[in-house]
């Protein structure tokens, strides 16, 4: 699933600003899903390019206009047939895992300092899923729900594998990790 697409999802929800739709990737979306200004609005220019949304401007004193963009009927019928698949991927890409792979070349406060970091950027997902729980209830339908049940699932559950075994990628005391001198010998 493209950006098109789930900015398609988000307007079949009711109209919205390309900086609304910015907002619901940081929030709602921000665990699997990211998608920024620069994304976000090629990605409207094109659907109303292809007649799958309209774009109202609205002047604002000062300001400047404000565009509103509404799903339209092909536009409800393009994501109903980007739904209509029965094996979506789940791809996970992460700065982080990847950085983990090298941590043999680490220094072990580097090491600490890493693991502490994602553990402060876990913890900040589960005081936004908390937020997300007790806000607009009324309004989450029960894809929202699990999504979000979901989402505190895995980050609960990263947390505790870091917890559990983040020191496994320690070295022995006294020992560096390799340096960039030493991998370049050996």
């Amino acid at each position: 699933m493209d950006v098109k697409t789930v900015c398609l999802g988000m307007l079949d929800h009711g109209p919205a600003t390309g900086y609304d739709l910015k907002k619901a990737f940081e929030s709602s979306f921000a665990h699997f899903f990211a998608a920024g200004f620069g994304s976000i609005y090629p990605a409207l220019s094109a659907l109303a390019d292809e007649g799958l949304v309209s774009c109202e401007t609205i002047p604002q004193e000062g300001k400047p206009d404000r565009k509103l963009y509404r799903i339209t009927p092909a536009g409800h019928d393009a994501l109903l047939e980007a739904l209509d698949n029965p094996n979506p991927s789940h791809k996970v890409r992460s700065e982080f895992l990847a950085t983990v792979c090298f941590s043999h070349l680490m220094t072990n406060e580097q090491i600490r300092t890493m693991l502490a970091n994602r553990k402060r950027e876990i913890e900040n997902y589960l005081a936004l899923f908390e937020e997300l729980e007790s806000a607009c209830t009324d309004e989450r339908t029960p894809g929202h729900e699990f999504v979000l049940g979901f989402g505190k699932a895995m980050i609960k559950t990263k947390l505790d594998y870091i917890d559990r075994f983040g020191d496994t990628l320690l070295h022995e005391e006294g020992e560096q990790g390799n340096t960039k001198a030493q991998s370049a010998t050996g």
